[in-house]
């Protein structure tokens, strides 16, 4: 039962929503085209089939020969559901005590977010600096390097009267100019993280607004707000889901802005929430308050005082992913802007530096020390001459202990002298600006701008522009041009890191006998026709020929079980085939989309060997084998 459409003059065509449709892939084959069943006759379960227990017929495999005979009846094939994830089987087992709980008023916005509430608003802010904070937190980073600080002592030594330094601003404009050539740096890159920010924060989403769906910003989502999205549109916070195209509530999505996994996920809603119209729905979802979990989910939904439904993992949606081989889905609000889990994984704009850097800071503290050393020599050493010549100071040069020129001859004669102890802090400070190239100023500035020339040349070149997509290279951190390319360590949890989370079936083994003998096999995807247009897997797979013999040929025990093998390779999986077009019309690839990458090894093989599965539903799954279709009914029992 699919929602019923809110009714008003002022209603856009793109509100409605599109009543639920099968695969593309039947368009083609109006022969095995049938009618989903209704949402009370059907359950949403995987299809999946026990293979190794003969002592039940009903849930044994269905061979070959059940192919060809089971024309006008479907195979039915059970399991008990595995729908429930962890975190639902712990919220039955606990419930969330109302001040560790947040309260989400469907539908009602303004209710969920009064006062005490008051949740954050749906934008999101990435950068670093505004313009109050930029001046402050800038020099505080860039004073994070040695060299700096090192640089900030001498201007501030060339200020001191008593050692006589005479072009005092020519000592701060080396620094300035550092300062102010990274101060640039930074506040462009900035600049560009303001631009992204509010191009996200202005994108749209259709969400319920008196009974119809109009389109409304990013930033102007609230907490309680239901949200209508439709094929591959990103999810603008997180929500749980209420209500899809298809009739037993399932919707895919992608996560790989989340974890990486560019694999399809499957998400429920609850028939409960299925069975009412999005306009109509109302009821409160007790909820965890935001935390980093991305992979817990800890909630119930009490509709119009009715029991508590639990919710979980499986009925949420998160923040970052795409809705993929969906027509559309709806889900409420639950929480926004800063709270949500990605923005709570997220830890900032980092400041990143260098190992070059890194290696510069220390090169330079051990230059500073050797400095140190030497200026505290060169500072004791005219303590011991100031002590052994105390009563000549009144006359050597340079020191002028006792003047009896002018007017201080009728005073005590003494004329700039402030004590022993007091020159030889004034010699080691002498002895600091004179022995400060030790550490050259200039090669830091040459750094700073042989790194903004870096960026620029790797910008503008040709060999580094993605014709597909049509973008240049970016350099967005202007401060590790030189770790470009650099590896010193590799960490992989899995070969998948590596390999790209791309499997190939290579053998299999069939009644002890092994099946790897590739050579003279052809790489073939088993195309397959329907009404003119050729359907071709998008991987091809290079076959064992005596297999593809046995599978399409072979006779007895053998090759039953070789059948029932790529039988459950090609049905005992997630996988979503997905059609793409090409450029002959006459053509289409099928791309098996899932949550494993072996799972789609598996079933690109089984395909290979005659076995492609042509349409998966929560009801029932469509599979050819050889030209000979079948679709097979999934019940609960």
């Amino acid at each position: 039962q699919r929602p019923q459409q809110a009714t008003g003059t002022d209603m856009d065509p793109h509100a409605r929503l599109p009543d639920p449709v099968p695969s593309p892939i039947l368009k083609h084959s109006p022969s095995i085209s049938r009618s989903l069943r209704s949402a009370a006759d059907t359950s949403s379960v995987t299809f999946a089939a026990d293979f190794r227990s003969p002592s039940k017929p009903e849930s044994t495999s269905p061979s070959f020969d059940s192919f060809r005979t089971a024309r006008s009846r479907p195979s039915s094939v059970s399991r008990s559901s595995t729908r429930r994830s962890a975190s639902e089987r712990a919220g039955s087992q606990r419930d969330l005590r109302d001040e560790d709980a947040r309260f989400v008023y469907i539908n009602d916005a303004p209710r969920t977010n009064a006062p005490p509430a008051m949740f954050p608003d749906n934008s999101i802010r990435t950068s670093k600096y505004s313009v109050l904070t930029f001046i402050p937190r800038n020099l505080y980073e860039q004073f994070h390097r040695v060299a700096y600080i090192y640089f900030l002592i001498l201007a501030v030594l060339n200020f001191v009267p008593q050692l006589l330094v005479l072009s005092k601003e020519a000592g701060v404009l080396p620094l300035a100019f550092v300062l102010g050539v990274t101060a640039v740096k930074d506040a462009y890159e900035d600049w560009r993280r303001h631009r992204s920010d509010k191009n996200e924060n202005n994108r749209t989403a259709s969400v319920l607004a008196d009974g119809v769906f109009r389109p409304k910003r990013w930033k102007d989502i609230q907490v309680g707000d239901v949200v209508r999205l439709v094929a591959n549109e990103t999810l603008p916070c997180d929500m749980v889901l209420v209500s899809t195209s298809d009739p037993t509530g399932v919707a895919y999505i992608q996560t790989i802005n989340l974890d990486g996994e560019s694999n399809l996920k499957t998400r429920y809603a609850k028939q409960e929430t299925m069975s009412t119209p999005p306009e109509a729905l109302a009821g409160v979802i007790k909820c965890e308050k935001p935390n980093r979990n991305i992979y817990g989910f800890l909630a119930t939904v009490d509709l119009n005082g009715r029991r508590a439904i639990s919710l979980g993992t499986s009925n949420v949606m998160l923040r970052g992913c795409e809705l993929k081989n969906t027509v559309w889905a709806i889900g409420v609000a639950v929480y926004t802007g800063r709270d949500t889990k990605v923005v709570l994984n997220s830890s900032g704009a980092p400041s990143k530096r260098s190992r070059l850097e890194t290696h510069m800071n220390r090169e330079i503290i051990a230059l500073a020390v050797a400095l140190v050393v030497l200026c505290s020599v060169v500072s004791l050493l005219a303590g011991i001459w100031m002590g052994d010549h105390v009563d000549q100071l009144g006359i050597i040069p340079f020191f002028h202990k006792y003047d009896y020129s002018g007017a201080a001859a009728h005073d005590d004669g003494r004329y700039n002298w402030y004590g022993t102890g007091a020159q030889v802090v004034f010699t080691f400070m002498s002895a600091v600006i004179q022995f400060q190239v030790m550490i050259p100023i200039g090669l830091i500035i040459s750094m700073e701008l042989i790194r903004v020339g870096q960026a620029y040349f790797m910008v503008q070149d040709n060999r580094m522009f993605d014709e597909k997509s049509q973008a240049r290279f970016q350099c967005r951190a202007l401060n590790i041009n030189e770790d470009l390319g650099q590896i010193k360590y590799v960490f992989s949890d899995k070969t998948g890191t590596l390999t790209q989370n791309r499997m190939e079936f290579r053998c299999a083994s069939v009644q002890g006998r092994d099946f790897s003998e590739t050579d003279g096999g052809e790489e073939d995807g088993h195309a397959v026709q329907a009404d003119g247009v050729v359907l071709r897997p998008k991987t091809a797979v290079t076959t064992d020929p005596k297999l593809a013999a046995l599978l399409k040929d072979g006779m007895g025990a053998k090759a039953s079980r070789a059948r029932d093998l790529f039988l459950a390779l090609a049905t005992c999986n997630t996988i979503v085939p997905i059609v793409e077009d090409t450029v002959n019309p006459a053509a289409k690839l099928v791309e098996y989309q899932g949550e494993s990458p072996d799972e789609q090894a598996l079933v690109y093989a089984a395909a290979a060997y005659g076995h492609k599965l042509v349409e998966r539903t929560s009801g029932h799954i469509v599979v050819d084998v050889f030209g000979t279709r079948q679709r097979l009914c999934c019940d609960r029992h």
